[in-house]
């Protein structure tokens, strides 16, 4: 699978773990940055990791900002994009089973290295239903395509 990673500042630390956990798993990286501690905005790699999720550049993306908040707002804007914030496992599996979600988020303040690395596993290793859940998703794409269009 090919995954994009980001984090801002506050992200960095769990970043670094959760690169090594995919590397393990042998995934394929695109690391959006940041690439050390120094202070930045999250939108700018919020944006860099959406966008190759909404254009299938990449299979999945995981964004991580202090609290994750920031990182959701920003990844949600983009078209075919449905970034879940999940500090818990139930949340990541769920995100996948019913929400087909594309990109995870975690809040680095909020969660520790370990528990990080589980719901990664876990968000990684859990397939969509589709079903009636796909019926759910249709709907969130035509609001996507109607708020597009509107603005043309």
């Amino acid at each position: 699978m090919k995954i994009a990673i980001g984090s801002d500042h506050a992200g960095f630390g769990l970043k670094e773990e959760v690169l090594g956990l995919l590397k393990g798993l042998d995934h394929d990286i695109v690391d959006c940055g940041t690439f050390n501690t120094d202070s930045v905005d999250y939108p700018d790699f919020g944006e860099k990791v959406s966008k190759l999720v909404s254009s299938e550049e990449v299979d999945r993306g995981i964004l991580i900002c202090g609290t994750g908040l920031g990182m959701s707002m920003v990844a949600n804007k983009f078209p075919n994009v449905r970034a879940a914030l999940c500090n818990d496992l139930f949340s990541a599996r769920m995100s996948r089973l019913h929400n087909d979600a594309n990109i995870l988020v975690l809040g680095g303040r909020i969660i520790g290295k370990d528990l990080a690395a589980e719901i990664v596993r876990t968000w990684l290793s859990t397939a969509f239903e589709g079903d009636r859940h796909m019926r759910r998703l249709n709907k969130i794409k035509k609001i996507e395509e109607t708020i597009n269009s509107d603005d043309k």
